[in-house]
């Protein structure tokens, strides 16, 4: 069941914060609660502060279940974990959620009780985090609030796209269709998701000054990640041979560094359904590794014990790109900018 209370404007203004994620605004309850959420493709469930949260939550609004007359607690305790150690404790709720001008009835998500350090109010500027991938990797196992929108008949297209830009007003989120004035029509290109869980599709190639460092590689194309991420043997083969070049540990992820004044000669492209996408050098060079230091930080790095790409913001700044998610042919698109 769909509502027609808010006026239908399929674009979502997203706000960057310091190019390492994008949020948007949605409203939840009846009458309306406004919260800012990131937009994360890499996973499937939607959380909010809720009014009991701890000084966790300190800096942001909070769910007010009780002043809601469409709020239903589902009586379930949840822990959402992510990588990196970020954490989300909370209960189990359901209402309506509007997003794009579209609103979904009886939507679920995690009404938090406590947030890690990662989510506090200085580090982490919107109030919660929204997942767009598939229900198949829901903590809460119920469908995500594009797949509600999706289901309900309610949508144009089953699609949902995306701009990501570093400049302040000029990103957004595009539900039921794309929007396009943003991007070059006649370079839109799709590959097939590979397996409907994450936004997982086939890496062609990844090529360096003409190179190839990998090929046929799995992908999962993550709004939700700021920067590239390969396995230790696919950043040991991208970067080996780079001169000056070197490695800086931390846990299980590593980051290497390039000389400032070269970094800009070794920019990654990435193949997808045989287009070729170049990723600018503004957006590969991460900054440098301390003040005054003559190394810069390059935007892929490697990950332990993953045998994949996650394609990130850094990436997906250079493109346009498309959530399709027509049954039984989903696939991702992606097109040159205007």
């Amino acid at each position: 069941m769909m509502h027609s209370r808010t006026k239908r404007d399929n674009g979502v203004p997203l706000t960057n914060q310091l190019s390492t994620l994008w949020y948007g605004e949605i409203g939840v309850g009846t009458p309306e609660q406004k919260f800012s959420v990131a937009i994360d493709t890499g996973s499937s469930d939607l959380f909010l502060p809720s009014v009991v949260c701890d000084q966790s939550c300190q800096g942001h609004r909070k769910y007010n279940a009780t002043q809601s007359s469409t709020s239903n607690n589902e009586s379930e305790s949840v822990t959402l974990a992510f990588r990196g150690g970020a954490t989300v404790v909370g209960e189990e709720y359901s209402d309506v959620i509007s997003i794009g001008g579209y609103e979904a009835t009886n939507q679920s998500f995690v009404a938090a009780s406590k947030y890690s350090y990662h989510f506090s109010g200085v580090s982490f500027l919107p109030d919660g985090l929204v997942g767009l991938a598939f229900k198949q990797i829901s903590v809460l196992k119920k469908p995500t609030i594009f797949e509600t929108l999706s289901d309900s008949g309610v949508l144009p297209k089953k699609v949902f796209s995306v701009k990501l830009s570093s400049k302040s007003g000029e990103s957004e989120l595009y539900i039921g269709g794309t929007n396009v004035g943003l991007y070059v029509e006649d370079t839109l290109t799709y590959t097939a998701v590979t397996n409907e869980s994450h936004w997982q599709v086939n890496l062609e190639t990844v090529t360096r000054n003409g190179s190839t460092v990998s090929s046929n590689a799995a992908s999962i194309i993550d709004t939700g990640t700021t920067v590239i991420i390969a396995s230790d043997d696919e950043a040991e083969a991208y970067f080996k041979d780079i001169p000056g070049s070197s490695k800086i540990k931390n846990g299980r992820i590593t980051y290497y560094t390039i000389p400032c004044e070269t970094i800009g000669s070794y920019t990654p492209t990435f193949t997808f359904g045989s287009r070729a996408f170049k990723v600018s050098e503004d957006a590969f060079n991460f900054g440098g590794e301390s003040d005054g230091s003559n190394n810069c930080i390059a935007s892929i790095a490697s990950l332990s014990n993953v045998d994949f790409w996650i394609i990130g913001d850094v990436f997906l700044r250079n493109v346009y790109t498309v959530f399709d998610m027509s049954e039984g042919s989903a696939r991702v698109g992606f097109a040159e900018l205007v």
